[in-house]
């Protein structure tokens, strides 16, 4: 188990233009609908988890790991994430700095914001998924800390409060 998920993160950290999170539908599709190692429940509360924490998104591939396999797991899926996505970048970023100005690099460039765009919106849906399979409340609920956050100059952690304070009522 511990070798597979070091394998899945790491086919996954290649298709992960735009941050971990741009691979979360992914991710989901792997840990949830082929192997059955988490169900959405857990996958959206251990998702949420690493986003409510400081650090980088990549905190929630260390989660899912450690949920699955414990902290080899953790190990594994975090060194799966990172490695060979970090390997790649170090080499394409050689590469960029010598075709640096040159017309394909920014046409390069120019293609991959909006497939991150829409590998990030992707990860959005299958989260807000999640959620809707545990009612509308969630729903709204999510949706109002949006525009919350959107419309007000109020810090976010005030919503990251309600949230949990609405979820020790509920249980």
């Amino acid at each position: 188990m511990v070798w597979g998920l070091f394998v899945i993160f790491a086919s996954i950290s290649l298709i992960a233009v735009g941050g971990a999170t741009s691979s979360l539908n992914e991710m989901h599709r792997q840990l949830v609908e082929n192997r059955g190692w988490l169900d959405d429940r857990t996958f959206g509360q251990l998702f949420a988890l690493a986003q409510a924490a400081p650090g980088p998104n990549v905190l929630a591939v260390s989660l899912f790991g450690y949920w699955i396999a414990g902290f080899a797991g953790m190990m594994a899926a975090t060194f799966g994430m990172l490695l060979p996505a970090g390997t790649l970048a170090f080499f394409i970023g050689g590469v960029a700095q010598r075709l640096k100005g040159h017309p394909a690099l920014k046409a390069i460039n120019g293609g991959l914001v909006p497939l991150a765009v829409g590998l990030i919106m992707a990860g959005g849906v299958t989260i807000a998924e999640t959620a809707m399979a545990h009612g509308w409340g969630w729903i709204v609920m999510t949706v109002a800390s949006a525009v919350f956050v959107w419309r007000t100059n109020y810090s976010p952690l005030w919503m990251l409060a309600c949230g949990a304070v609405i979820g020790l009522i509920i249980g």
